[in-house]
């Protein structure tokens, strides 16, 4: 250990996405390659001395009781824990963080020390992971509140290498086996005997972490909330939802240089008519044990909605991944010109 294929890959995957800004220290940590790389890990992060690296991701991660504040991580995980590698400003973000972290002896002198924070989940707090539509991000549950953290990878590329590496290193952890019997037949194990209906679909790993994920329910139940949000009266059987992704919308700062603009994280809905944004709360559903009243806000909030009849071009930015797309609409007060004019000009 490190073996040079690790050593490769950890050196490849420890790049940041070029469309997000972080602050030094996180430049300072995406700057180094290999060997370097590992050290750091060991002489700065890692907990116990015969703990293993084993992956690296770079995503923006959101816990569950700062719901609102979208933040970059390197994520590292190795043999013992998951690391979250945060970007400094996250500290000041939310006026709740004062129980979350702790704080003192921030400032340094020298202007050559970065200083980062770093939030472990070990291994063996471990609970469950809830995998989101289409790949596009994941949940990772401990037994509180404070240990909930989604990843939004944005990229079920991402997502997929990921649960496979937390996979095989969970292998690895020697627990008791549950008491109860684990040879249940297909009905009793995702049935439910009240509505007959299927559950979302359990694996649950022989280190006894469930990885849970979406059912074809999930999107019936977003079929149906889009139905409802169009103006007129859709046949459910013919919406088709034909893409979700997490993407973001570019909104210009005002007052600021012409190129500078926020990137607002959207949730894009594809339909056979029609063309979505929606504002979705990855971390709080599904609803965690300990949870005693349901979220604030609802899982999905309609930001934007128009009509694909009144796309008139699509813009293509020459940058490379993440594509920028500008959709120029040509929607007058919702009205269908070309309709008017018949009826003024050839109707009798």
């Amino acid at each position: 250990y490190p073996s040079e294929f690790l050593l490769q890959k950890i050196t490849e995957d420890n790049q940041i996405p070029l469309h997000l800004h972080v602050s030094v220290s996180l430049q300072y940590v995406a700057g180094l390659k290999g060997n370097a790389l590992v050290e750091f890990f060991h002489g700065s992060i890692a907990e116990v001395e015969n703990e293993e690296l084993r992956h690296l991701m770079w995503s923006s991660v959101l816990f569950y009781k700062t719901p609102n504040v979208e933040v970059m991580a390197c994520v590292l995980l190795s043999t013992k824990a998951i690391y979250f590698l945060l970007d400094d400003s996250f500290i000041h973000a939310d006026e709740h963080q004062s129980e979350f972290w702790t704080t003192e002896n921030w400032d340094c002198d020298n202007s050559s020390f970065h200083l980062s924070c770093c939030f472990v989940l070990k291994l063996n707090d471990l609970q469950s992971v809830n995998v989101g539509l289409f790949d596009q991000y994941f949940r990772i549950a401990g037994h509180s509140a404070d240990h909930i953290v989604t990843c939004l990878t944005r990229d079920s590329y991402n997502t997929h290498t990921f649960i496979q590496q937390l996979m095989a290193v969970l292998s690895l952890l020697a627990r008791t086996p549950s008491p109860e019997p684990v040879d249940k037949d297909f009905y009793s194990e995702f049935g439910s005997k009240t509505t007959g209906k299927m559950e979302n679909y359990e694996l649950i790993h022989s280190s006894r972490v469930k990885f849970i994920y979406p059912n074809e329910e999930e999107i019936g139940d977003l079929a149906f909330l889009v139905a409802e949000k169009m103006d007129c009266l859709t046949d459910l059987q013919s919406l088709n939802i034909l893409l979700y992704v997490l993407a973001f919308q570019v909104n210009p700062v005002e007052g600021s240089a012409p190129n500078t603009s926020s990137l607002q994280p959207k949730t894009l809905i594809l339909t056979s008519s029609d063309l979505f944004l929606f504002d979705e709360d990855y971390i709080s559903y599904p609803l965690p044990d300990f949870a005693k009243e349901p979220p604030q806000r609802d899982k999905y909030q309609l930001a934007d909605g128009r009509r694909i009849r009144h796309l008139d071009r699509v813009l293509m930015g020459y940058q490379t991944y993440p594509q920028a797309l500008t959709f120029v609409f040509d929607d007058v007060q919702n009205q269908d010109l070309m309709q008017n004019l018949a009826l003024d000009h050839f109707g009798e």
